[in-house]
């Protein structure tokens, strides 16, 4: 089989293989490798140059090389023609910005006289992963709101996603002199719900000033994904008209109700509806309304924060974010307690994503 063809199959692995000689001159590197390194890595030459290092001089002389995990353990190979086995801890750069990563190197002689030696690095495949995630958390940040405030109207919110990427998708924003409030909870948690997340914003009519058709629409956009029965959507949507007093809302599915507190305590609104989903095909969602006074304080929150659960297996409740919205001086005041309650609560661990939006009417 020629060389060519070898370097295909390698090139193919998800592990990242290098080939280097006994003076540490690297004269092969496949795909997987280049990739998890700088975008600079060349498939051979020195060191410093398959790794996207920055050390300025000669390889292996720079004030930094000493501090080399891949150096000390291709030295170490080398120096006595047996097989080195380490877990290693390095920095990676990206371009752009570095990251920390783990990953096991095997490194071992290829021929019986130790001129050419074989390097595996097992998790390099991972570390391609971790690149991705990273990708999509930095996305998703993205679509998280912007300001503190939209159309006249001052809010807040918190978002503390259970993984890396999260399934829940607050939105805020002004349309006809009105402030609009979406909070969205998809089903599972990760990637995959990161995803319909992703497709709830770009589906959702922001343009429509009727939520209820908005709601609609957006369950006929979601039937044409097919998804199976485990995919839905939950949705709590908000418009408020500060000219009016009016607050106008509509829900599908979301089964946490909307907290309105005001001089004579707390409101709970709910609206009964399925969530966006294929359960009732062509189902017309509704918009109700009700009068809100200065000084009322709206809150929308997803099921992640009542069933956040302390070491005993109790859940924190509705009662507790009640409790917490009594004594606080205005959305900003309430979401700071209540992250600072959940945190106390929970000590710090969340089985769900955990969101929550907060406006000063």
């Amino acid at each position: 089989m020629a060389i060519g063809n070898y370097k295909k199959i390698l090139d193919r692995l998800p592990q990242g293989v290098f080939v280097f000689d006994r003076k540490l001159r690297v004269k092969f590197t496949n795909a997987a490798f280049r990739r998890s390194f700088s975008g600079e890595a060349k498939l051979q030459g020195t060191l410093a140059q398959v790794l996207g290092c920055k050390e300025q001089g000669v390889c292996g002389m720079g004030a930094a090389c000493g501090y080399c995990a891949f150096l000390r353990v291709m030295q170490a190979s080398v120096a006595e023609r047996c097989e080195q086995s380490e877990t290693i801890h390095t920095t990676v750069n990206h371009g752009d910005h570095t990251d920390k990563i783990s990953m096991r190197i095997r490194v071992l002689p290829i021929d019986e006289k130790g001129k050419l030696f074989l390097g595996l690095t097992d998790g390099t495949y991972h570390t391609e992963i971790e690149k991705e995630m990273l990708s999509a958390q930095q996305m998703q940040r993205r679509l998280l709101p912007a300001g503190k405030s939209m159309g006249g109207v001052n809010y807040a919110y918190m978002y503390i996603p259970r993984f890396g990427v999260g399934g829940d998708l607050p939105e805020v924003y002004e349309l006809q002199g009105q402030t609009y409030g979406v909070l969205s909870d998809v089903s599972g948690k990760g990637i995959s719900a990161g995803m319909l997340a992703a497709f709830l914003k770009a589906a959702f009519d922001k343009k429509q000033p009727n939520l209820a058709v908005a709601l609609s629409n957006l369950n006929e956009k979601f039937s044409e994904l097919n998804q199976d029965e485990r995919s839905y959507i939950t949705v709590s949507a908000v418009r408020i008209d500060k000219r009016e007093g009016v607050l106008r809302y509509s829900v599908a599915g979301h089964n946490v109700p909307i907290l309105l507190k005001n001089s004579f305590g707390i409101n709970e609104i709910e609206a009964p509806a399925p969530p966006i989903s294929n359960w009732m095909p062509g189902y017309v969602y509704k918009e109700n309304e009700m009068p809100f006074e200065a000084g009322d304080v709206l809150v929308m929150l997803t099921d992640g924060v009542t069933e956040c659960v302390n070491s005993v297996g109790e859940q924190f409740g509705i009662e507790r974010v009640e409790s917490v919205l009594m004594q606080s001086h205005g959305a900003e005041d309430f979401i700071g307690k209540l992250k600072s309650a959940l945190k106390v609560f929970s000590g710090g661990e969340y089985s769900d994503d955990i969101t929550a939006v907060a406006f000063d009417l």
